[in-house]
């Protein structure tokens, strides 16, 4: 897939964002911000048995941050622990499309990192 195309799914997953919004009764949650430019991300999961069953995320953020998540929820639900605990920012770039440059990491990896500290990673 071209480059462009790929900045089309993340216009595309800010825009309209998958899984956005919050779980009733969620097993696991956190929150984290990147500090240095005011991005926030909390994700919640509901797990039951050893699976992803239901996976939600709020904040606010520039495109790369919230396109991140997204994408991030989409490929987690129904996973296994196992499976996403394993998960890492190669994982995020691939899934993203594209490498980001130094400057946007936090952003592209603020979810990865949030769902991480829910799972207790």
């Amino acid at each position: 897939m071209g480059e462009e195309l790929y900045k089309e799914i993340i216009l595309d997953h800010h825009k309209n964002p998958r899984h956005f919004g919050t779980l009733k009764k969620p097993t696991h949650q956190a929150h984290l911000e990147n500090t240095l430019c005011g991005d926030e991300v909390t994700m919640q999961l509901k797990v039951e048995g050893l699976r992803i069953k239901d996976v939600a995320f709020s904040g606010s953020g520039c495109a790369i941050t919230i396109a991140s998540a997204s994408l991030l929820t989409d490929a987690v639900l129904g996973k296994s622990l196992a499976a996403v605990k394993k998960l890492g920012t190669k994982d995020i770039d691939k899934l993203l499309g594209v490498k980001v440059g130094p400057a946007r990491e936090k952003c592209a990896y603020l979810g990865l990192e949030t769902l991480c500290k829910a799972l207790g990673k």
